[in-house]
């Protein structure tokens, strides 16, 4: 494919695989959650890409979120096999997204394959709390091995997703610098803050610079969160703005159940604030995705 340009046209992106697994009877109660089931039922994982590419999502994250090299170790998985799951979680979205494009094709699909924070291979909430314990330097060297496999798998593009500090975003970042992979940063938030307290457009700036990153925005935060961040992000860098934030109900990390009313939000008010890259992560179905898409396909027209 040429290289594609997130700032052109309205862009929708899937929902919470997590959910969907959880929903079709996986279990995804374990500390690593749905990336348990790159080993174990992996054509899960691909049938859940396919539901939601089939309800209007255009970009599939890969299940690899929580997959660290240390994580794995815990439950028996070696090195090697460890870079062989991360692998296929690109290799079962890509599958996902083909069987689309041939069923019934819908313009370009693509694969992101997510990054996510330190803090989510401690399966404890961590990366909501703002702080992972690692420097900066350790934090690239932990991300390093890991985004090299993502890399050398080939997806359309990276998700460096609920990042919640600017150190770890920094780090990220620099490993992105010159790997010539399209990729998006997107920050976990909350009252209008980074989960660190650091202020969003600090955040924002990261992106500026960097030619592979395409976007910036936030993700995995409550859907009140998302205008006040398309505006900073939209006052600091003409990069894309992407946003898909949780159903708006709250994860409680002791009681490991999710509070508070559901509803992804309006997204033609998203778009019209700026964003061009619009979804749905933790607690959003496909037929949630279904419902951004038509919102998205009904703005377009208007």
């Amino acid at each position: 494919m040429g290289r594609m340009d997130l700032r052109r046209g309205i862009w929708t992106v899937d929902g919470g695989l997590g959910t969907l697994l959880e929903a079709r009877g996986r279990d995804v109660s374990t500390v690593l959650w749905s990336a348990a089931l790159l080993a174990h039922d992996p054509g899960a994982i691909q049938d859940a890409h396919q539901e939601f590419f089939a309800a209007g999502a255009q970009i599939a994250i890969t299940a690899s979120y929580q997959v660290g090299f240390e994580a794995f170790d815990r439950i028996g998985i070696s090195v090697p096999e460890t870079e062989r799951l991360l692998r296929s979680s690109v290799e079962l979205a890509r599958g996902a997204r083909d069987t689309r494009a041939e069923s019934d094709p819908d313009g370009p699909l693509l694969v992101a394959a997510s990054v996510g924070p330190y803090g989510a291979t401690l399966g404890d909430g961590s990366e909501y709390e703002g702080s992972s314990g690692l420097s900066r330097t350790e934090l690239r060297r932990w991300h390093e091995r890991r985004l090299a496999v993502l890399v050398d798998a080939a997806p359309d593009l990276l998700a460096l997703e609920t990042i919640p500090t600017l150190d770890e975003a920094t780090a990220l970042a620099e490993l992105v610098r010159g790997s010539g992979v399209p990729a998006w940063l997107s920050f976990t938030v909350e009252g209008g803050r980074l989960r660190s307290g650091e202020p969003m457009a600090e955040g924002f700036r990261l992106v500026d610079g960097i030619d592979e990153f395409q976007a910036v925005g936030v993700n995995c935060s409550h859907p009140d969160e998302v205008l006040p961040a398309i505006a900073a992000a939209r006052s600091v860098t003409d990069k894309a703005v992407v946003v898909y934030p949780n159903s708006g109900e709250r994860w409680d990390a002791d009681a490991r159940c999710w509070r508070g009313a559901a509803g992804v939000g309006e997204v033609e008010a998203w778009l019209e604030a700026g964003a061009t890259v619009v979804g749905g992560c933790c607690r959003v179905m496909p037929a949630d995705i279904a419902g951004v898409r038509a919102q998205v396909d009904g703005w377009t027209r208007s």
